[in-house]
This record gives structure tokens, C-alpha cells and sequence, in this order.
């Protein structure tokens, strides 16, 4: 390999640069005395160069023949003195902050890290970390997009599928096996016409930036499965590529360009508030080496410690301009160059941090909002993290859509027959105008889940009363114990016919629930053919049949349910809302936008709202109450439907409401059955009526004019 000087390149971008002829290193460290650029050959011998400039902290270079493909990493000279908060060691290669690609394992060996076991705060250790580290990959940046365009999906059309590159086509039996867990197999034909087919406009991927196995799981014979342990923001994750090497960067791009063939937006879950460097006796393999304390948000009083507000070991230094500048460098390169369509933040309240408090309009809201790129995207906050004062749900600023916590409590609750009031299940249901309506956000700043990755499946949700937590190896210590979850009277598998009907039952109103409610639904991928991961709660490091799809074991009849639900969901725009219910009379009707009824068909009073705990109530939408207009100006009007919603464990009786529509109904379906109503099975309802609902059940109706006839 030549040893061929540096041309002095430029300071920007940051990262690998290619530019046909040759590429251009650069690199941050504000405490850096020097850094040298580390070249490997196709046998893995190193070639040392030193960056031969420095701008405004940010080392450069330029070498005119080096080509997509090469691997590369630093050393970077500087202060070792952990007491400071200082822990440059040139004996550490170090993965490129701005790396495009990654190319090999890490190697838990003592070599990579900072100081000798048993001394943290000694001298330096002064192995060489080259044989236990991943390499950088230089990248080209063409790519043949064709015709591909972003399905720019409104958010009130939006139905978002929570997966995993791996876990969704690891075992289709539709994929070539050498693709299985593949970027490549999320765009094989037989994926994205299953997730065309069931109705979802917009894939949520568990991380996909290039991430580590921790320690304790390697230790144990496990593995980083969720992927929560980023260490490189631009580089897709190179295990999920079918061949090492430059093949990641090429998959990704196929499978977001096959995917937004057929209508299906990606986007992305990003953790930007810590990385896989941990804390203090964490590894040194990237940013802790560059620049501890530009990265890392570190105590005042003793900076050898980090602040964790993330329960990881470290938090990511949101108000260094170079870190702010790193997360948007890299959620444009996912945009312009990768063309995904929004992210989900991971931790997000950790985000906004800027001395301890969770500043609402902290610095990187503030710089996202103006960001002419990212601002455009889908932006989906989780509003927590474990730090106090964490929990921000209902917080955010206007662009911003979170996911809401309270609704999973609140419909898994009155599900399972918690006591909980009316009031609390309207807000949810409607779209949780309490939390988002005062700073005119719009129902879809709700995104709406029953489940997630983190938690039950909703067949687990259905089926245990305890976590079954084992195989991580924790002692079952790990995961929430607060899984407000009924097992229907067994925990775990059974073959009672009666429970079985029910848990069945329970997980159609629970879908029926989500996928009625405005906002945005997100549907945990699985659920909608009855996924078990076999009562565990915390699948983050099972990468095997655990978390796996297994789609051997499909329940057809779910599957059906889920996507008849998502058809009458598209179909109505009654239960896609842009705009929250005003309760107001509709245009000069007599009746509202929305109507609550009780179960003898009265409106419900104030005296009804306060009365507590109630388990049973009709809601009527009004089809001519939707106050919004379509995109070429014309007003929307859909039919009217009635809900009737028992979730006491006997049946009830419901009169038709006595005041508003005077037209029949008819069902369109009742949780009770495996199906919804066709034709041969119509069943009317008029307004002198009363129709039983079973326990634990809800039947929907749509008013029909015909119906009499």
C-alpha cells in the first residue's frame, strides 16, 4: 500500500468523502495534538498517515487514490487523564464517527479498552485494539434510484408496522434462505406484497445503524438483537447485509426503493442519546477516543463519570455544536442519500436535555425545526427517558408526533376489566385531544399502540399475567413487571377451548380498539397472526425462534380480522380524522360530530362522565360532522357508525340512541365472530331496537338508509 502524503483535502463534509478521482478524511477533535488516518490492505496490514491539516478542530486530508472499498480507521494523539474527563490513546484504532459502512466483528479483549483491568484510573493501556476492532468502509455514493420517489403518505392515511429486518423474513418460507434476515429479504417481492396486501403504508425498523453485542450478553452466549447500541450514525448494519463489505449501503437502498415501489414508507427507530461506548469501564472504540468530553455529557464534579439518563452508561452531549451537528449530518444522509421517510427516537426526552431538565425547546428541537430536510420527514418521539423528569408524553413541540404511552395503558386497562374512568378512554380513543389539541397539533401527533417491541405481543398480552424471562439469562429480573396484562384465566399455552376462544377474543378487541381510534396506529409486526414470544417481555438479546417470525403458526382468521380492520380504516375517513371531534352540533343537525351513548340509548350527561368506573358505552359517529376537505377543496363526508363497547364479563342489552340518526344499521362486525358480516349474514338494526352484546366484546354498525328495504 503506498505511504504517499496527504493532500491537505477540506474540513467539509465530515466522514469519508469520494469524489470519482479520490477521498477526503475528516474528522472532529477538539483536544487532539494530532491524528493519523489508519489504511488496511486486503490482509489487514496497516498504513499510518498523519491528517496533514486542521481547521476549526476538524482534521482533514486528501488522498487522490483511494476508492469505495477501503478500510480505514484513526489513531488520535492527545491527553490520557481519565480524572479530566480525557481519554485520547493512540493505541486504540477507532471507527470513523461519520462511517458509511463497518466491515467486521468487535472483539471483547482487554486490548480495546482504555486502561488496564483492574486500574481505571491508571496509566493508559497500551495495547493495540487493531485486531479486536471493526474497520471503516469508504463508500461510493451512486446508486441507480430510477423513478423512485417518497410516498410522502399523509399522517392521517399513515399505518406504521413495527419489525425487524431479521425477525420478519428470517424463516419466510417465500425468501432464499441466503437472503433470510437480509436487508435483501425486506425487499424480496413475497415481504413487500405481504405488507402491501395487509393495508400498512409505512415500515417502522428496529435500529438499523451499524450497532455492537454488549459485554454481559456475549458473556452469556447472546447477542444485541434490538440493536439499541449504536456506534456508527451512518453506517446501515453490516449483519444484515447478505454479503460483508460494501453491500450494506447497496441492500439498504434496493429494499427502500422496492418498498416505496409498492406505497410503503420506511422509517427508521434512531438512538441518538447514548452509544455503545458505555460508561467510564466502557470499551474505547469511536467517540471516547476523539473527544470524551465534546461527546459525552460528563459530571461537573468528577468528570472520569458520565451522566446516564438512558440506563446505558453514557448520554450523548446535546449542547456541543459538533455532536448537533453529527445526529443532523446523519438524519440528512438517511434521507438524501438513503431516502428513508422519518425516525423514531429512541429515548428522545434525553434529546432534550440541556443542563438537567427536559427543556421543551432545547437546542436540538430547535435546530430540527429549521432544517429544511428533516423537518419535512415523519418525526416520532418516544417521550420518556430514566432520568427524572423523563416521562414527556403530551410535551413536544408541534412538529413532533409521540408515541403515547397512555393509550397502551389505558386500552390495555379497560380491556382486562381495570377500573379506570370514561373520561380517560374517550380522550384515548378520540385521538388524546387533553395532550396534543393545545398547541394545535392534530390527532395524528398520537401514535397509537397496544404493544411494541419492548412488552408482550398481543397474544402474550392475552395470555400471561407474568413475564417468562429466562432465556436472557437474568433471573427474570429483567423487563417490566408492569405489563397490565390478562391471561384469561391460565397462564401461558393450554389447550381449554373456552380460554383460547377468549384470548381470541380479547385480542380482536383489542386490534379493533387501535385500529378504530383516531391518531396514528402502529401495529406491532406479528400481531395481527397471533406472534408468541412464549410469555417474554424483553426479547432484546434473543436473535433466534423466540423473536422470530414464525410463519408456520399463522392464525388465518386473525390475519383476516387485522386486514379487514385496516380495509375499513382506509375505506372511512370517519376513523382517520385530521382534525379532533368538537362535540358540537353538525351544520345545523340536531345531533354532534360525536355522540357518547349509554347502554339505553341516552346521551351521556355530566352525571354519567363522573360517575367512575363504568365498563360499557355507544359511541355514535356522525359521517356528516367530519369538517375537513379533501385535497382539492371539497368537503369529506362518510357514513355514520355506532360502536357499542361492553367490556364487563356479562352481556348487556343496547338501545339504539333515541336522539340523531334515524336510519337503520347495519353490523359490520362483532368481536364474538372470527369475521366480519358479509351479505349472507346481514343483520339490521333500527333505531326502536335493542341489540345484546356479549361480554368482553364490541360490535361496530354503519347506518344504511337501504337497510329497511
Amino acid at each position: 500500500m503506498t505511504t504517499t502524503p496527504l493532500w491537505p483535502g477540506r474540513p467539509y463534509p465530515l466522514g469519508a468523502t469520494y469524489d470519482g478521482y479520490g477521498t477526503n478524511f475528516s474528522v472532529f477533535s477538539e483536544i487532539a495534538d494530532k491524528v493519523e488516518l489508519c489504511l488496511f490492505d486486503e490482509r489487514g496490514r496497516e498504513t499510518r498517515v498523519e491528517l496533514p491539516e486542521v481547521t476549526g478542530y476538524v482534521w482533514h486530508g486528501y488522498h487522490p487514490r483511494i476508492e469505495p472499498g477501503q478500510r480505514y480507521g484513526y489513531r488520535v494523539y492527545g491527553p490520557y487523564d481519565p480524572k479530566r474527563g480525557l481519554r485520547c490513546n493512540p493505541r486504540k484504532l477507532l471507527l470513523d464517527p461519520y462511517a458509511k459502512a463497518v466491515v467486521g466483528d468487535l472483539i471483547w479483549n482487554e486490548a480495546i479498552f482504555g486502561y488496564r483491568f483492574g486500574d481505571p484510573d491508571g496509566p493508559a493501556n497500551r495495547r493495540n485494539s487493531a485486531p479486536y476492532v471493526p474497520r471503516s468502509v469508504v463508500t461510493t455514493p451512486w446508486f441507480d434510484w430510477g423513478h423512485d420517489r417518497p410516498p410522502r403518505t399523509s399522517w392521517s392515511e399513515t399505518v406504521i408496522y413495527e419489525t425487524h429486518v431479521k425477525g420478519l423474513t428470517m424463516t419466510h418460507p417465500d425468501v432464499p434462505e441466503h437472503l433470510r434476515g437480509t436487508y435483501a429479504a425486506l425487499a424480496h417481492p413475497a415481504i413487500v406484497r405481504y405488507l402491501s396486501d395487509l393495508g400498512i403504508t409505512a415500515i417502522e425498523l428496529l435500529p438499523v445503524h451499524h450497532f455492537i453485542d454488549e459485554h454481559h450478553l456475549v458473556e452469556r452466549g447472546l447477542t444485541d438483537y434490538w440493536g439499541y447500541n449504536s456506534i456508527a450514525y451512518l453506517a446501515p448494519h453490516a449483519q444484515y447485509a447478505s454479503a460483508p463489505g460494501l453491500r450494506a449501503v447497496a441492500e439498504f437502498k434496493q429494499m427502500v426503493k422496492n418498498l416505496h415501489a409498492a406505497g410503503i414508507e420506511v422509517i427508521l427507530d434512531v438512538v441518538y442519546n447514548h452509544t455503545a461506548e458505555g460508561n467510564h469501564l466502557g470499551p474505547t472504540i469511536a467517540m471516547k477516543g476523539f473527544d470524551n468530553p465534546a461527546y459525552y455529557r460528563l459530571m461537573d464534579d468528577d468528570p472520569r463519570y458520565y451522566m446516564d439518563y438512558t440506563g446505558t452508561g453514557n448520554s450523548m452531549n446535546m449542547r456541543q455544536p459538533h455532536v448537533l451537528q453529527l445526529i443532523m449530518d446523519s438524519l440528512r444522509y438517511w434521507v438524501e442519500e438513503m431516502h428513508v421517510d422519518g425516525f423514531r427516537f429512541d429515548l428522545a426526552s434525553a434529546l432534550a436535555r440541556e443542563l438537567h431538565d427536559v427543556d421543551r425547546l432545547s437546542t436540538f428541537f430547535e435546530v430540527i425545526q429549521q432544517d429544511p430536510v428533516i423537518s419535512q420527514t415523519k418525526l416520532i418521539a418516544e417521550p420518556w427517558d430514566v432520568g427524572e423528569g423523563g416521562y414527556q408524553v403530551g410535551n413536544f413541540p408541534p412538529l413532533w408526533s409521540e408515541w403515547n404511552g397512555r393509550y397502551r395503558d389505558t386500552v390495555r386497562d379497560f380491556w382486562r376489566g381495570v377500573d379506570q374512568t370514561l373520561p380517560e378512554f374517550a380522550y384515548r380513543f378520540t385521538g388524546s385531544s387533553d395532550l396534543y389539541q393545545s398547541d394545535r397539533r392534530r390527532p395524528s401527533a398520537s401514535i397509537n399502540f397496544v404493544t411494541a417491541h419492548d412488552g408482550f405481543t398481543l397474544r402474550d398480552l392475552v395470555s400471561y399475567n407474568h413475564k417468562h424471562n429466562e432465556a436472557n439469562h437474568e433471573d427474570n429480573r429483567d423487563g417490566t413487571d408492569d405489563n397490565r396484562s390478562w391471561n384469561c384465566g391460565v397462564e401461558g399455552e393450554t389447550d381449554d377451548e373456552g380460554v383460547l376462544a377468549l384470548r381470541a377474543q380479547q385480542q380482536r378487541n383489542l386490534l379493533s380498539t387501535l385500529l378504530l381510534s383516531q391518531g396514528v396506529p402502529m401495529l406491532l409486526g406479528g400481531d395481527e397472526f397471533g406472534r408468541s414470544q412464549g410469555g417474554n417481555n424483553n426479547g432484546y438479546a434473543q436473535d433466534n425462534e423466540t423473536s422470530w417470525f414464525d410463519w408456520t403458526d399463522l392464525d388465518a382468521s386473525l390475519h383476516a380480522w387485522t386486514r379487514d380492520l385496516l380495509r375499513l380504516r382506509r375505506e372511512h375517513p370517519m376513523f382517520r380524522r385530521r382534525r379532533f371531534f368538537e362535540g358540537q352540533p353538525v351544520r345545523g343537525e340536531r345531533f354532534h360530530d360525536i355522540a357518547w351513548i349509554t347502554p339505553d340509548g341516552q346521551l351521556m350527561s355530566d352525571e354519567h362522565w363522573s360517575s367512575g368506573f363504568a365498563k360499557s358505552l355507544g359511541v355514535f359517529l356522525n359521517g356528516a360532522g367530519l369538517t375537513s376537505r379533501d385535497e382539492r377543496g371539497g368537503l369529506v363526508v362518510d357514513d355514520s357508525f355506532l360502536l357499542l363497547i361492553n367490556a364487563h364479563h356479562e352481556p348487556l342489552t343496547f338501545q339504539a340512541p333515541v336522539e340523531g340518526p334515524t336510519e337503520p344499521f347495519v353490523v359490520v362486525f362483532d368481536t364474538t365472530e372470527v369475521r366480519f358480516r358479509d351479505a349472507e349474514h346481514r343483520e339490521v338494526l333500527t333505531i326502536d331496537d335493542r341489540r345484546e352484546v356479549a361480554g368482553r366484546s364490541m360490535v361496530l354498525l354503519r347506518e344504511d338508509p337501504e337497510a329497511s328495504t
